[in-house]
Formats: C-alpha cells, sequence, structure tokens
C-alpha cells in the first residue's frame, strides 16, 4: 500500500544499461513498480540481453555482467509486456527525465513501438531533491556546522565556511561503513587528503573533465558523440578529432592533456 493520492497509475521505473549513451547503449534489466489508485503496488523486472557488451564499468555500478545475460531474452522479444505494463501510467524516478525516459523510449523505437508521452505525466523525484534540498555551500554550511553563511558569495566568507564544512563532514562520516551496489562493505570517508582526493576527483583527466578515467584505468572521451570511448582508440581511428579539439573552445589545460595523450600514444 501507498499514501500518495492517485487518479490513474503512476509507474515507478529504473533502467540498468550497459553504459549511458542514449544512442549506442542497451537495457540490461528494467523494474517497474506501478503504484495503483487503489494503493496496491504491482511489481515486474525482467532482464534483459542487450545483444551488445556490457561495459566493465557498468557492470561494476549494477553487478551485472556479461554471461549474466547471455540466455536472457532481448528487449524486442519482452517489448510488447513492458509496453502493456505501462499502459494507461504516468511515469516516475530518480533521474528519468534525462536518462530513463529517454533510453526507454530509445529502446522501443529500434523494435519500431512508439511509446508515447503526450498523456503521460512525469515525476523526477531527483529534481524534487535538488529543489528541497539545495546542494549550494549555502546549504552545507547550514546542515553540517549548524550556522547561517553570511556574506555569501564573497571570496572570504565561502573559504572559511568551506573549510569548516570539510571538517564536519570529515568529522561526521569518517569511519562510517557503506555497501557497494553488490552488497561489499566499505568506508569512504577518511581523515587523509589523498584518500579525499580519491573520492572526488581521481577520475579527472583534464580539469574540465573532457577526459576522465574509466573503471579500467583507460582515459576515456567524456562528451559529445565519442563519450565513454576510449581516447587512444578515438585519436588514432580519427585523427581529426585532435585538431578539431586543438581549433575549437576548449580550456588550454585540456588541450594541453589531449597533446600529451597523444605523444604517449604515438610513443607506443
Amino acid at each position: 500500500m501507498h499514501s500518495l493520492k492517485l487518479k490513474k497509475p503512476l509507474a515507478f521505473f529504473d533502467l540498468e544499461t550497459t553504459g549511458t549513451n542514449i544512442c549506442n547503449d542497451r537495457i540490461v534489466e528494467i523494474c517497474i513498480a506501478k503504484a495503483m489508485p487503489n494503493g496496491e503496488v504491482n511489481v515486474k523486472t525482467w532482464r534483459l540481453n542487450p545483444t551488445i557488451p556490457i561495459s566493465a564499468e557498468s557492470s561494476t555500478i549494477h553487478g551485472i555482467y556479461d554471461e549474466d545475460v547471455k540466455g536472457a531474452p532481448t528487449f524486442k522479444e519482452l517489448a510488447r509486456p513492458i509496453m502493456q505494463f505501462f499502459e494507461g501510467a504516468d511515469l516516475a524516478g530518480f533521474n528519468i527525465i534525462r536518462f530513463d525516459v529517454p533510453m526507454l523510449v530509445e529502446e522501443f523505437l529500434r523494435v519500431e513501438l512508439d511509446f508515447k508521452l503526450e498523456n503521460r505525466r512525469m515525476v523526477d523525484a531527483q529534481r524534487i531533491f535538488h529543489l528541497m534540498e539545495p546542494r549550494s555551500l549555502t546549504a552545507a554550511y547550514r546542515f553540517y556546522c549548524n550556522k547561517e553563511l553570511i556574506n555569501a558569495h564573497s571570496a572570504e566568507a565561502d573559504t572559511l565556511a568551506t573549510f569548516e564544512v570539510l571538517c564536519a563532514q570529515v568529522e561526521r562520516y569518517e569511519g562510517k561503513v557503506m555497501k557497494d551496489d553488490k552488497g561489499k562493505e566499505y568506508v569512504p570517508i577518511h581523515n587523509d587528503v589523498t584518500k579525499l582526493h580519491e573520492l572526488t576527483a581521481d577520475r579527472m583527466v583534464d580539469l574540465a573533465g573532457r577526459w576522465v578515467y574509466n573503471g579500467n584505468g583507460e582515459v576515456i572521451v567524456n562528451f559529445g558523440k565519442h563519450k565513454d570511448r576510449p581516447l587512444a582508440e578515438v585519436l588514432q581511428k580519427e585523427p581529426a578529432f585532435y585538431d578539431w579539439v586543438m581549433k575549437g573552445e576548449f580550456p588550454l589545460d585540456t588541450k594541453r592533456k589531449l597533446t600529451e595523450m597523444k605523444l604517449k600514444n604515438f610513443r607506443r
């Protein structure tokens, strides 16, 4: 049972995928919890064979590997039952507007089914979360330090407030045990700058985040049509990409790191 006041069903859903590229990646698991106006909740989960490899980085996050889905039905085989379960329902989820809905619609279009959104309302819990619990320095200062930030956006006030917030975060969370997506316990917060760096900034190669490390330690492209592809592969197969970046409106640091990666790849 639930406490939402509904005039029509509200289908909460979440996707696990081979990656984050809406155009090229595929769904490997979908769960739909259909909340009914009478208070009932009907839940269905399907695991799917995406017909393409699951990226190592995605498998690390959701714990689903290629061998886990090799015998599962494809999206094409289950598209109609999935669409039928969504029938007559509005949509809800966490970050669904930017990711899950576009990914789902794309999958339906590939099998020539039109998943219409015109008459569906969409509720994104992430947007409500960010609205009601702002992720600003003022909000963090209030939450962690129980103080109001005076003269916000002045350099000195913001600097000293950030100093207090980090101290409070370390004090609050140091030694706290968390569980990853596989249920394995780990401790993310340590009173150690190296550990904090690894937690907050270690994936970045350049300061703008155009090049980042994936789960295998490879440098990958983090934007545009080559997003999630290894940078070395892009430079090798499409040499013009380097010139395009170097002539484009990218930060000098991004260009510098790209040149370093190119020279490193060339030396090999």
